[in-house]
């Protein structure tokens, strides 16, 4: 239990809190109980003012980005669920070709921001579902476009919180991995460096994977996206596919007839549905075809 004076004291920085608020309404999944408290920070002060609240009264933080990606457990989460927004979610040129955005800013809003001041090297990512903070921490990536491949620094704040800048050299960027994965850091925002090229031509780029994706993915349906990572020299959907497994549920989760790298919720799913099909699937593929699938949907929650 949160205790009432700790509460007091996060509501008087700069902050909206809710109590008790149901997770399933800030994920793209819709799934997840309730968390003990909800709080959104505005800027880096609030945000540095709630961590050492939480570090002097030994209550568990997360931060949430826009949901994506992410299984919330049945029971909810303890302790605070941060979301940044405020200051957070702007974006900026801050030099000719270099745009500034900050970690509660959704992949939408830099895209679009990016296009109007006809600069590329985003496109990639405009249907992605996720902020840039979620982005960065890991890699994002899709039609062969990284977020490594436009990422020149990213500032961060560590449990302390004090502030860090890192360098792209130092960001340790890979296949759904940066140096923040795994850690307890926390992006603070990041800038980019993008090429010039004409509105036009970034806009047609835009359309034509936006249209890819309406095509190939289940994005009418609730999902965290790609359940899997690439396995080397094979790919997830494929392998699913071919183990007959599309339209394989489990209570309210299926595996989607349109796309078999994508776990949908299609009739109330809970988190419990979705990882045991998840783990159903992990067992039928690695049977029969030898291959260890490796879940790239984060867990939080209670057990």
């Amino acid at each position: 239990m949160i205790e009432s004076s700790f509460i007091e004291q996060i509501r008087q920085e700069n902050t909206a809190v809710v109590l008790n608020e149901p997770m399933k309404n800030h994920t793209t999944f819709r799934i997840g109980g309730s968390a003990d408290c909800l709080c959104e920070v505005r800027d880096v002060r609030s945000l540095r003012a709630v961590i050492l609240l939480c570090r002097e009264y030994q209550v568990p933080y997360f931060i949430l980005g826009m949901g994506s990606n992410l299984l919330v457990s049945d029971k909810g989460i303890e302790g605070v669920v941060i979301s940044l927004g405020g200051d957070f979610g702007e974006v900026s040129l801050t030099e000719p070709g270099m745009i500034r955005a900050g970690a509660g800013c959704t992949l939408a809003k830099l895209c679009l921001f990016a296009k109007n001041m006809s600069l590329s090297g985003l496109e990639f990512a405009w249907g992605i579902p996720g902020s840039v903070g979620g982005a960065v921490y890991m890699n994002a990536g899709a039609y062969n476009g990284e977020m490594k491949d436009t990422v020149v620094s990213v500032d961060y704040m560590d449990k302390e919180g004090n502030t860090h800048r890192l360098r792209q050299e130092e960001l340790d960027f890979s296949y759904r991995h940066s140096f923040f994965t795994d850690t307890e850091y926390i992006i603070l925002g990041a800038s980019f460096r993008m090429e010039e090229k004409s509105q036009d031509k970034i806009n047609e780029r835009m359309q034509e994977l936006m249209g890819r994706r309406k095509e190939k993915q289940p994005i009418n349906h609730p999902s965290a996206g790609s359940v899997f990572k690439r396995p080397e020299g094979n790919f997830a959907a494929a392998l699913i596919e071919e183990c007959g497994l599309k339209g394989c549920g489990v209570g309210g989760a299926f595996v989607s007839p349109k796309h078999a790298g994508f776990i949908v919720n299609d009739n109330g799913a809970t988190a419990k549905d979705v990882l045991e099909l998840i783990a159903h699937i992990q067992k039928v593929v690695k049977e029969k075809k030898n291959v260890d699938l490796t879940c790239e949907v984060k867990f939080i929650g209670r057990e």
